[in-house]
């Protein structure tokens, strides 16, 4: 038995599209009804689960008459937007019939990035789960478009995972583990664990889903499984046939062991779920006093500004040769720091508290 499974007790589970939806596309309640047995089960044990859940867009295809995903960002929008509802519905009245109440939890990068929204973001769940709520998270797709555009809830579970202080993060796909080559390809072996780079170097990973409703693939699944090990979360990676095998300890799937401490929140979702909406060159010094000093960067080390940004943005931090070697919170707008540029002083540009080096 798996001791990582088995202490845990509180256990981020994530489901892709492709895990419950049947072949023309729609939404399997009977998938959906297997999901929300184990995960009522593992609640019964006492263990605390956060479900996150892809399937929005795939649960609001029928109802609009769409024979398959939209690729416009706008149908996707409003595929999701009639999809989220069905969705938790389904799962509200499935584990309603196990004695669970059910919470919808629509997450945005803002929410978990910006200093005056990330703390109340932990508070929220950490409610939920001591009114014995079992929360069902999701990007907000309706607004957001970074899910939808990278098919990344593999990552938002990862990141959920480490706001939430899970114990253990499980990620159930349409797949057993992780192969190292194509699961169908003859002499392809399951990698049962993986403690390392080194354990994966040699496996070749496609990036497309199986079932044409999702768009994440292995490649999202082992970045996910890299920012949670590395941010102290043990996880599993198996087929969701297999969930309650996983959730029961036994050595099924893939276990992706721990390579890494806890992080501060903000700053793990600051590193891997924002897009840098510009760039800041650096001059050598300040390079230096962010890289090693994990100083504040000042307006004064500060040499080139390029994007379009406001207060508050996530901006690229570079050094002289463009390549970027820090990501953080910018407090002045694009149009407010060229006349800041080189200038003495205690100018912060971007506190070291909203500063992750990349």
């Amino acid at each position: 038995m798996r001791t990582e499974v088995t202490d845990a007790k509180r256990i981020v589970v994530k489901v892709g599209s492709s895990s419950l939806t049947t072949a023309a596309g729609g939404i399997d309640p009977a998938r959906v009804r297997a999901l929300a047995e184990v995960l009522a089960g593992a609640r019964t044990r006492g263990v605390e689960v956060v479900l996150v859940s892809s399937g929005a867009i795939a649960a609001g295809l029928a109802p609009l008459r769409m024979k398959r995903r939209p690729k416009s960002l706008p149908a996707q929008q409003a595929a999701a937007s009639v999809g989220q509802g069905l969705l938790v519905h389904r799962y509200t009245e499935e584990l309603a019939r196990h004695g669970v109440i059910t919470g919808q939890v629509l997450l945005t990068l803002d929410d978990v990035t910006r200093r005056s929204h990330y703390r109340n973001a932990y508070q929220t769940f950490a409610k939920l789960l001591e009114l014995g709520v079992l929360p069902i998270v999701n990007e907000n797709d309706t607004v957001a478009t970074t899910e939808i555009r990278f098919g990344d809830n593999d990552r938002l579970a990862a990141l959920v995972a480490h706001l939430v202080h899970a114990d253990l993060l499980v990620l159930l796909s349409d797949v057993d583990g992780l192969y190292d080559a194509a699961p169908s390809a003859d002499g392809s072996t399951l990698v049962t664990d993986v403690h390392g780079p080194e354990d994966i170097a040699h496996v070749r990973v496609g990036r497309a889903g199986a079932a044409g409703v999702g768009t994440g693939g292995m490649h999202t699944k082992l970045d996910a499984a890299r920012i949670a090990t590395g941010a102290g979360v043990p996880t599993i990676l198996t087929a969701a046939e297999q969930a309650r095998a996983a959730l029961a300890g036994e050595p099924v799937g893939t276990l992706f062991h721990v390579t890494g401490k806890r992080r501060p929140t903000r700053l793990l979702w600051l590193a891997h779920a924002t897009e840098p909406q510009g760039t800041l060159l650096l001059d050598d010094g300040a390079v230096r006093a962010v890289t090693q000093r994990r100083a504040s960067l000042l307006a004064a080390g500060v040499t080139g500004v390029s994007g379009s940004f406001v207060a508050g943005d996530p901006v690229d931090i570079a050094g002289p040769d463009g390549v970027a070697v820090a990501r953080g919170l910018v407090n002045f707008d694009a149009d407010e720091l060229p006349g800041l540029l080189g200038r003495s002083g205690e100018r912060e540009v971007v506190h070291r508290d909203a500063l992750v080096l990349i």
